[in-house]
């Protein structure tokens, strides 16, 4: 068994029978100390909770990330206990994610209390020591289909970053010091020391 597998628990239903959204709001909020996902394909993905140190990896990027969304007044940013239904069905749940503020104002009240219905402009996953990396280039290649603009996966295990735009390659940096956040996050310069290396 791989690492993925020994810590992520995907439950598979039996055919014809689907977990609805309605029925995994409902499982989500009965169970709030779980972190919990749902595939496109109605796989119920079950995840450990951060380690510590990926936690407080974590917390810089979205800590730098909701600094400059706090200056620049741009969108809105989430971090990574939040969930959102995308086009495809699949809800999931990014480390990181920001997205336009005429986008996220285009919600209605209700749509943006449950998991919003909308894939954001970007999304960053934070590889741990536990996950699987073709696991998390599955969902980064996922996010860009439903239609995230930016995406970075940030891997300090191999101590590099995957860049996925759409329309373009994968674009990949080893050991860089910053990322920029392009046209997608004007502006915005994420500072890697403590997220990607020490």
């Amino acid at each position: 068994m791989g690492e993925s597998n020994q810590l992520t628990l995907k439950l598979k239903f039996r055919p014809g029978l689907r977990l609805t959204h309605r029925a995994f709001w409902k499982l989500c909020a009965a169970n709030p100390e779980l972190r919990l996902e749902r595939t496109a394909q109605g796989e119920l993905v079950i995840m450990p909770p951060a380690g510590s140190d990926s936690g407080c990896r974590n917390m810089d990027l979205s800590g730098q990330l909701w600094a400059w969304n706090r200056k620049s007044r741009l969108g809105v940013c989430f971090d990574s206990s939040t969930g959102f239904r995308l086009p495809n069905g699949a809800t999931r749940s990014p480390d990181a994610t920001w997205i336009a503020q005429d986008r996220w104002d285009a919600l209605d009240p209700k749509q943006k209390r449950r998991f919003a219905p909308i894939c954001p402009d970007f999304v960053a996953e934070l590889r741990a020591p536990s996950d699987g990396r073709e696991d998390l280039c599955i969902k980064m290649r996922e996010y860009l289909d439903q239609g995230a603009r930016l995406g970075w996966l940030i891997d300090p295990v191999a101590v590099e970053v995957e860049i996925y735009r759409p329309g373009r390659p994968v674009g990949l940096v080893r050991s860089p010091t910053t990322l920029s956040g392009e046209d997608v996050l004007p502006g915005f310069v994420l500072d890697l020391k403590g997220i990607l290396f020490d």
